[in-house]
């Protein structure tokens, strides 16, 4: 193989509109939603038949029988069926950790272009049977006779076992919810309740705006009579924002984050079409952007770290990788999980303590130009199903530096058990 690597383009993507959970998407599920993004994508670029070297898309929350939803997805959206497909799940990284395998297949030549994207649904939810009833459903199994079986099933039995479990939403480690870390997380970094709302707000006002100049044509198609996000207020205000009780630490008194400031539970799906120059040229397809690199971190939350700041140690380490500094971005794509963790993390690379004994940086990283960061919004406005945040954000940074001819955009996804996956794009 030879020791050069390619360069690797984006070509362009497509999302359906997220939505509410149990609203327009409620009987639709991953399945449903990941052939709808894969197909449109197949109609955009003229795909139809093609063989492409891999698909990666992934669910956080998806059925048993999904196991290979990717390989499914594919065999329904119009691609050739020789197209392999591979499932992955990194919780809210998931379809940026599907870009950064697409990109390192094609940068090392084992492929010519891929699909890379997510689906996550909160209406179909897995619901399965107890523990105590799994176990005694199997022990019946095992039974070698009828009166195995029965002793089985009856010893013991209490009706409380057909209680059903549903997914949990805390983290196994702490049992507290990533709502509740985000929250000790901004009682540590100092960032207020109104700072948290006005970042809100303008984030439904640069979706909005985005909307009404066209910008998501092409990138958002419509979907079961959706044609724009089902979470986007238009009409907030710092006084809506600010009536709003607060949604994790009711009882303290000092809680800030709220359901507007936070992330709803939401359905989606986005995939982005990523390829070397040769294959590009061969299909007449032009690139939007170049996929640079990625970073991957952890955090040890469980011993005190803030969960969602893991991105602010990758970020550094792929910065000193190219020898770039914070501020040498034109666009900064910062995914809001919470309002408060996208200050936190700024905060956190301005202040000179934690990046020299974090980060172990002789100087602050440095602020950056509010102007740059999510210019066209973000998760709080457009809602954040799980594995396709990653996608929607690599499509939507693709076309920002395909308008502006030029430029590079930095990108960072806070993830569930303390992961950071981070991202740059140049053109």
């Amino acid at each position: 193989m030879e020791n050069t690597l390619k360069r690797v383009g984006v070509i362009g993507g497509v999302r359906i509109p997220f939505c509410r959970n149990n609203t327009a998407y409620a009987d639709v599920g991953n399945f449903g939603m990941s052939v709808k993004v894969l197909g449109s994508l197949v109609e955009r670029f003229g795909l139809h038949g093609v063989e492409l070297g891999e698909v990666a898309m992934g669910a956080v929350i998806k059925h048993s029988s999904e196991w290979n939803l990717a390989r499914e997805a594919v065999l329904s959206s119009g691609l050739a069926p020789t197209t392999p497909g591979i499932t992955t799940a990194r919780a809210c990284g998931t379809s940026l950790d599907n870009a950064i395998i697409i990109a390192n297949k094609i940068a090392t030549g084992q492929i010519e272009a891929g699909i890379a994207g997510g689906s996550d649904t909160t209406s179909d939810v897995p619901i399965v049977l107890g523990e105590r009833l799994r176990k005694r459903l199997l022990a019946v199994n095992r039974g070698k006779s009828w009166q195995d079986k029965l002793r089985a099933a009856t010893q013991g039995f209490s009706f409380r076992e057909f209680k059903p479990a549903f997914p949990g939403v805390a983290e196994p480690r702490t049992g507290m919810s990533m709502g509740d870390h985000c929250e000790k997380m901004a009682k540590e970094w100092h960032i207020a309740r109104q700072a948290q709302d006005q970042l809100a707000l303008e984030s439904h006002q640069k979706l909005a705006a985005a909307y009404e100049a066209g910008f998501f044509d092409g990138l958002v198609v419509p979907f079961r009579g959706l044609k724009r996000d089902g979470f986007l207020r238009p009409d907030s205000s710092l006084e809506k924002l600010g009536s709003l009780k607060p949604a994790f630490d009711k009882t303290s008194g000092h809680g800030t984050l709220t359901a507007g400031n936070s992330t709803g539970l939401s359905d989606g799906a986005a995939v982005v079409l990523l390829a070397s120059d040769d294959w590009a040229a061969k299909r007449g397809l032009s690139i939007q952007a170049y996929f640079r690199d990625a970073e991957v971190a952890a955090v040890d939350f469980v011993h005190g770290e803030g969960l969602l700041m893991a991105p602010t140690v990758a970020v550094p380490r792929m910065l000193a990788r190219h020898g770039l500094s914070l501020q040498d971005f034109d666009y900064y794509e910062i995914h809001e999980a919470f309002a408060a963790q996208v200050l936190c993390t700024l905060r956190a690379w301005e202040s000179a303590d934690y990046c020299k004994q974090r980060l172990g940086l002789e100087q602050p990283l440095g602020s950056i130009d509010p102007a740059k960061l999510n210019v066209h919004g973000s998760s709080l406005a457009a809602g954040h199903p799980f594995a396709a945040t990653g996608a929607r954000v690599v499509a939507t940074l693709a076309k920002l530096l395909e308008q502006k001819g030029s430029g590079r955009g930095l990108i960072s996804i806070c993830t569930a058990g303390g992961m950071g996956v981070t991202a740059i794009l140049e053109r």
